[in-house]
Parts: structure tokens; sequence; C-alpha cells
């Protein structure tokens, strides 16, 4: 397949995590120039930016500014946008009702994570619709329609990035830019993971096993890709049937 990506630049944000990690190699693997993005990991982003042939770009949720600064200084901007960074925060404890949660447990949360992902998204159209083509690939989560106890917080925050996309799609369309969310289940190899909740989640999935990070990275890949013609404003879960 031609993915259509060779000469393109491409942002991932998230970059040191599983599925941000896999997401770079495939857009790299695919001849797209990565801007390795990065919070704290300067070393683990220099690696793996060196890895692919791209650059380690510093970036924070709250304040997203720098990083586009920093892919214009070398490249002019962006091309494909992809994220997958989130601000940890906001986790109810068992035995925590969700209403004796003060604002600032989440108001923060929702700053950082849906306000932060929208601004960045801001940053990185003018130069889209400046060369007539660009793709975004939000990552979300399977909690927005199966739920998880304890994650409501989260779980607002990854549900708005689905009716933003839906309704940008209809501002940035005409202009050769699609946009589209991911929503990955569980996935293989997860730190903390317990064995028995492993095994409970493929006992529920049709496939019978867990998502990989690669699973999950291939639909980011196309989705924002030339291969992608026309699917915008939608929402894909790879979460193996679930």
């Amino acid at each position: 397949m031609d993915y259509a990506l060779a000469g393109k630049i491409a942002l991932v944000t998230g970059a040191s995590g599983g599925i941000g990690g896999s997401t770079a190699r495939a857009y790299a693997r695919e001849g797209a120039t990565v801007a390795v993005a990065y919070r704290d990991n300067v070393d683990a982003a220099k690696q793996l930016a060196e890895e692919l042939g791209g650059f380690p770009v510093h970036y924070l949720l709250e304040e997203p500014e720098s990083a586009f600064g920093e892919v214009a200084d070398r490249c002019g901007g962006v091309d494909v946008l992809v994220t997958s960074a989130v601000k940890p925060g906001a986790k109810r404890g068992p035995g925590t009702p969700f209403e004796s949660l003060p604002a600032d447990a989440y108001a923060g949360f929702l700053d950082d994570n849906l306000t932060g992902t929208l601004r960045t998204v801001q940053l990185a159209l003018p130069s889209m619709r400046q060369r007539g083509w660009g793709r975004i690939v939000l990552v979300s989560s399977r909690v927005v329609d199966g739920g998880k106890p304890g994650r409501e917080i989260y779980g607002a925050a990854k549900a708005g990035l689905h009716g933003f996309a839906s309704s940008l799609s209809w501002d940035v369309g005409r202009d050769g830019v699609l946009v589209n969310v991911v929503c990955p289940g569980m996935v293989e190899g997860t730190a903390g993971l317990p064995p028995d909740a492993v095994a409970g989640e493929c006992a529920r999935t049709p496939t019978g096993r867990l998502s990989t990070a690669e699973d999950v990275a291939e639909a980011v890949l196309w989705l924002g890709s030339g291969a992608n013609r026309n699917v915008t404003g939608q929402a894909l879960t790879v979460a193996g049937g679930r």
C-alpha cells in the first residue's frame, strides 16, 4: 500500500509511550520525517529520533507553542499531527465517591489534556491549510464507550476529542485536511496490568487477545496518511472487536 508520506513532516506527541513510539516508527518506515515530541525524557526522544532519522521536539500539553516553533524552524510546518500525549492525573480511587472530588481535581486535568490538545491542533492547521493537505489523528480511548471505574474525568477529556473531530472536519475538509480519532482498548504490555485483568479482557474480546501498540499504530498510520483519501470526522476503535 502506498501511504503517500514520502517527504511529509509528521509530529507525534507522546512518542515516549508504547503507542506513540510505535506510531513514530510506522511513519518513519513509510518515508515521513518524524518530529519525536517529548515532555521529560530527552535522552529517549533523542535516541528514537536518531533511530528514525527524525528529530526530537520538546512538547508540553499546557504550552505547545514551543514545539511548533521548533518544527517551523526546521521544516516550515507539519503535514501530519498525531496526538497521543496525556498528562496524568484525575483518577478517582476506590471508595471515593465522585461527588467528593474538588473542582481543582479535574479542572486542571481537563484544561491540560482536552484544551491542550485543541490548542495543539490550532497550531498545526495553518501550515496544513497553506499546503492544501493535512492529516490529524487524535488518540482517544475505548473508555469513552465502555467506561472504567474511577476514570470519569479521563473519559470526559477523551470523549471531548470525538465531538471536536466531527465538528472540526466541517471547517477543514475543503482545505484538504482530514481529522479522525483512534480509540485503543487495553494494550498488551502496558505496565502494571495484573494478569487476571488481562485474562478477563481477552476472554471478553472476539479475537481473544489484546491489541498491541503496533496494531494501534497501523490504524493511526492509515488514517493519518495519503492512503486515507476521504475518511474524516470518525472514531475508530482498535480493541479486537470490543
